[in-house]
């Protein structure tokens, strides 16, 4: 704790030289890190750069909120850009996503970026994230290569690529409709775990990349009910959230971040996740059984 005191006395340090201050506004002497948030594009979500690792703004860090179709631009310290992930909360009562804009989210959750690809921000780049905070082993070709067999596409598709305008037109319109399909559940789960994970304006760390591994762990699984059309209250899904929820219970509030290999393996082959079983992809192989 002392060390990472340490570290953010000096990140804040070299904001305010910058001329940054701790709202994250954009000041002279400053670098841009722009991008957009999305379920779907999300309005009035709180952004910043993750300093500390966190997962909760702290003051000193440079901090935004995001304006129509998602967008946000933090103007941040040159030396920060690429260094550290940036988060997004998506705020209960403030923030819409566009895909409902009648009314505000009604559960607050928590997505973020890895530190060098923050210009889409989505369930799809916390994985992504997620797998490489969770297993020190794992690159970033590793990474996107897992992710894109656990959902079940083909070679090519960007996953970190904004789905919202990919799903509209193009060759891999298909693949980025299933993966706008799998990123609102994966959302709505995460906001259905608020209440084991997110307390007031605070994340607990451990709980946090607990319910990412879970869901790392289950994902052929809610690709096949996000794609088939059923909601998060399947049979199948309230299976599943009922074990994460005891999970997370279980799991010691304060539990710093860890070396979770176990819940992000390092597979990359397709069969890890699916097998054909009489013409058709279900969930199977090595992660897929759950």
């Amino acid at each position: 704790m002392k060390k990472q005191a340490l570290a953010v006395l000096g990140i804040i340090s070299a904001l305010v030289v910058a001329g940054c201050g701790s709202g994250g506004g954009m000041a002279t002497g400053t670098s841009t890190v722009s991008g957009v948030v999305a379920d779907g594009y999300l309005r009035g979500a709180e952004v910043f750069m993750d300093v500390n690792g966190n997962y909760q703004w702290d003051a000193g860090e440079p901090k935004t909120v995001t304006v129509q179709g998602g967008a946000y631009k933090l103007g941040v310290a040159p030396g920060l850009v690429g260094k550290y992930p940036v988060v997004a909360r998506a705020i209960a009562g403030q923030t819409v996503d566009e895909d409902r804009p009648a009314s505000p989210i009604a559960n607050s959750y928590v997505l973020c970026s890895p530190a060098t690809n923050t210009a889409f921000i989505s369930p799809m780049s916390t994985l992504i994230q997620q797998k490489l905070a969770g297993n020190p082993g794992m690159t970033m070709p590793d990474a996107m290569a897992q992710l894109r067999n656990q959902l079940n596409l083909p070679v090519g598709v960007d996953m970190l690529g904004n789905y919202v305008s990919g799903a509209q037109s193009g060759p891999n319109a298909a693949s980025y409709r299933s993966m706008y399909q799998v990123a609102t559940q994966m959302a709505e789960l995460m906001a259905q775990q608020a209440p084991q994970v997110i307390s007031g304006a605070g994340v607990d760390p451990g709980r946090y990349q607990a319910m990412m591994g879970q869901m790392n762990l289950y994902m052929p699984q809610i690709v096949q009910n996000a794609t088939s059309g059923l909601p998060i209250t399947s049979p199948a899904m309230n299976t599943f959230c009922n074990q994460m929820t005891t999970l997370l219970q279980n799991t010691a509030s304060g539990t710093v971040f860890g070396n979770y290999s176990s819940m992000f393996r390092n597979y990359t082959g397709h069969s890890s996740f699916w097998v054909n079983n009489g013409g058709t992809w279900r969930p199977g192989g090595m992660m897929g059984m759950r």
